[in-house]
């Protein structure tokens, strides 16, 4: 479902520069403060976002890869999906990085995305495609492939079971409340994904939230009692949603040209807030802003952060009032 919402303005106030290119994911630790991972491999702890004289920024771990998505397990342990290297688990006492699992179906994972852990100690993650890594990913943008899976690790496994196939470009990931079951984000579909894990319809998967204004990228709640908070990485594409509709020989020799050239994000950005019945609460948005590609979001000390892909910083922006 949709429930239509009026737009309200995404004000920022602070923009953050870490020193490095590219934080994808941002997540609040118990303290306040903002893990990412970032291009040239590193994950970041950064501090004091609220404060005009300064933040600091500590580099925690290097993964040797590309870090994308980010689960806090507890102050001194991440699981980090790797765009290069697969899921990792990350110390961040000692920085230690230990490799859980790089393939999937007799195959290596190309472009692990976004991770959860749930109660059971399993733990839920992403690949956005099977056929584009990371660095080509408007190839599959482009092309559609359909190639995204959901996957589940259970204690003591390296080999991980596939929840779902076929997803479009599967990137974000996050329970419900109620632990009933899982959101996730198809980034070229423009729509979240429920896919269950108890009831009658445990293993079956349905459209959770369609038709949504723009790409959606990584989510993050809160708690049980938060919101469902999504990344906006790029508002509605009209001549996209055309080639989505072309025959695929059409759309690969799209794909090809995209990867070859230059990309430039658009200076329209939001995120949204959404409920576990998949209303929209609260639909945050910006045109023209200078930071851009807003590829995560999360909410800490009354404010929200801003990731980005593209960015070599973090926005800090209002949140808005709880409804």
């Amino acid at each position: 479902m949709r429930t239509a919402h009026r737009p309200e303005t995404l004000v920022p106030r602070r923009y953050v520069d870490i020193g490095a290119r590219g934080p994808e994911d941002v997540v609040a630790d118990s303290h306040g403060r903002v893990l990412t991972g970032v291009e040239d491999g590193r994950v970041l702890r950064l501090d004091g976002l609220s404060d005009p004289t300064g933040a600091r920024v500590e580099t925690l771990a290097e993964t040797g890869g590309r870090p994308l998505g980010l689960e806090l397990l507890d102050d001194e342990t991440l699981l980090v999906c790797d765009a290069e290297r697969g899921l990792l688990r990350i110390g961040l006492d000692d920085g230690t990085v230990h490799v859980l699992t790089d393939t999937a179906a007799g195959e290596r994972l190309r472009f692990c995305s976004n991770v959860i852990a749930l109660p059971d100690d399993s733990v839920c993650f992403t690949v956005s495609s099977r056929r584009y890594p990371l660095d080509q990913w408007i190839g599959d943008l482009a092309e559609d492939t359909g190639t995204g899976r959901l996957l589940r690790l259970v204690p003591g496994s390296t080999t991980p079971e596939v929840l779902q196939e076929d997803l479009h470009f599967a990137n974000g990931l996050v329970p419900s409340a109620d632990g009933s079951f899982l959101v996730v984000a198809e980034t070229s579909a423009y729509r979240l994904t429920r896919h269950w894990l108890t009831g009658p319809r445990a293993g079956h998967s349905e459209p959770f939230v369609e038709d949504l204004p723009g790409m959606p990228d990584n989510v993050w709640r809160d708690g049980r009692d938060g919101p469902i908070w999504v990344a906006l990485a790029g508002p509605r594409v009209p001549p996209l949603d055309l080639l989505h509709r072309a025959p695929a020989v059409v759309r690969r020799a799209a794909a090809r040209a995209a990867v070859r050239a230059p990309f430039h994000p658009t200076g329209t950005v939001g995120v949204l807030a959404i409920d576990d019945d998949g209303r929209i609460v609260h639909h945050l948005t910006r045109r023209r802003s200078g930071f851009r590609m807003v590829t995560s979001v999360c909410e800490t000390g009354g404010h929200l952060v801003l990731g980005s892909l593209w960015e070599r910083g973090v926005a800090v922006c209002e949140a808005p009032a709880a409804r």
